[in-house]
């Protein structure tokens, strides 16, 4: 359990390892508890011991602490673990058999730049928890975007006017002009000359 910021890794990795070990053990909902604020004073009190780890401080107690936690509230940790897989299998569930909703707009922009407007879900992602091995990350789920053509680069076989033209437009999306570029280029190079 004990990963402290001086040891070896990245810091932030440590960090986040600290962090989901102790939400795994202390899972305590609001419902747990009579008052509100009983439920800020625990909340507090796992704050403190996260940041204690994290810091290296008082490590063998907060150790400890932890240990005899999970001891006696095993069953009660089992059961939020159970019902929060529960909660995301019913949100995966729900997210499959209701497809995200395009406006006749969105779709047609959508075709037009090669990505599919109504083939499978997008913008949907899978919970980590119901992922095998839980990368800690949530992962997309349906088809993704597929370039119009059938190059695998875009930039494949076109020429210097095709990139320059191209690179000309990306400018003018952005705000910029060639026009523009020059003006500046040359009010910076006469600026200097009466220095």
């Amino acid at each position: 359990m004990v990963l402290i910021s001086g040891g070896k890794g990245n810091a932030w990795t440590n960090e986040m390892t600290i962090r989901r070990k102790m939400a795994g053990i202390f899972n305590k909902t609001q419902e747990h508890f009579p008052t509100l604020k009983d439920y800020n004073d625990y909340l507090e009190e796992v704050e403190d011991m996260t940041f204690n780890l994290i810091e290296g401080i008082d490590v063998e107690a907060i150790d400890a602490k932890i240990k005899r936690y999970e001891e006696e509230n095993r069953e009660q940790i089992f059961l939020s673990r159970a019902k929060r897989a529960e909660d995301l299998a019913a949100a995966l569930r729900a997210s499959r058999m209701n497809p995200v909703k395009t406006d006749a707009d969105d779709t047609a922009a959508g075709s037009s730049q090669g990505i599919s407007g109504g083939a499978g879900i997008q913008g949907q992602y899978v919970p980590t928890a119901v992922v095998p091995g839980g990368t800690g990350q949530p992962r997309p789920t349906g088809m993704l975007p597929q370039p119009i053509g059938s190059r695998s680069d875009p930039l494949q076989g076109d020429d210097e006017e095709t990139r320059r033209l191209r690179a000309e437009r990306a400018a003018r999306a952005g705000g910029w002009t060639v026009e523009l570029s020059k003006r500046r280029a040359m009010e910076e190079a006469f600026s200097a000359i009466f220095i």
